[in-house]
């Protein structure tokens, strides 16, 4: 049974269609691409995925289940994951303290607001999880510095691994090298597919960056004017005539 299952999204703005009639699947530990160009819907479609924005019709399932009227945090407790195109932290945090917010966030027992006044006492298994995230991402020797000390990239990786913590069956990436240089992208690509190794997770990226897209996806869905005009291996993808001319200028990737 796939994961990820979405069928027939439509959304209009003001009148604009901005997903015509959309179908996407992933399936469960697959890792897929969604590309095109600016208003291409790759967004709006993020959004109905995530439950931020709702289609005017169409289905989204998960793991077996409608999507159609649960609200964001529900779904994250599904095991939905999601990063930021613009980094989204918390100034005068530590690196740490993301981490053990989203699992207070993710168990739900309501101790959240004393995370907020630093008043929350923690427990060994909270410690435990988000440890092992931090060596995962390569984020220990900065565990206790203050997320404005550091670079864009490593506030790349915090963002995944506060999603990590959620548990996630699915983590779902908007444009996570945006800002980013060629070394940090490479360092980051690289860390992904170690959290896809270790953690068994299936990853949906959503990127500008052809390059990355081909060393990181193994099948990629390309839209264009609402509605995707090419899906299938990435390689193959990249090759077609029709997403060279929409999204690629004609040039051979």
């Amino acid at each position: 049974m796939s994961l990820l299952v979405a069928r027939g999204v439509r959304k209009t703005f003001a009148g604009i269609v901005a997903l015509d009639d959309v179908d996407l699947e992933v399936e469960p530990g697959e890792l897929v691409g969604l590309i095109g160009p600016n208003g291409a819907g790759k967004t709006t479609l993020f959004n109905c995925l995530l439950g931020i924005t709702r289609p005017d019709r169409g289905s989204v399932g998960f793991a077996g289940r409608d999507l159609a009227r649960m609200p964001v945090y529900r779904r994250a407790r599904l095991g939905i994951g999601r990063t930021f195109q613009r980094v989204e932290l918390f100034s005068g945090m530590t690196v740490r303290d993301h981490l053990l917010v989203a699992e207070r966030a993710r168990r739900g027992d309501g101790a959240l607001w004393k995370d907020v006044l630093g008043l929350g006492r923690l427990r060994r298994d909270e410690v435990d999880r988000s440890e092992r995230t931090l060596e995962l991402l390569g984020l220990a020797d900065v565990a206790d510095r203050p997320i404005e000390s550091l670079s864009l990239g490593r506030g790349r990786l915090v963002e995944v691994g506060r999603a990590l913590m959620t548990e996630p069956r699915l983590l779902m990436l908007d444009e996570p090298s945006s800002g980013l240089d060629r070394s940090e992208t490479d360092a980051l690509v690289a860390t992904l597919h170690q959290v896809h190794r270790e953690r068994d997770i299936a990853i949906v990226l959503v990127e500008h960056d052809v390059d990355m897209v081909r060393g990181f996806v193994s099948r990629l869905y390309v839209m264009d004017f609402g509605r995707v005009i090419a899906s299938g291996a990435t390689t193959d993808v990249l090759g077609d005539e029709l997403v060279r001319r929409a999204y690629l200028g004609g040039a051979a990737p």
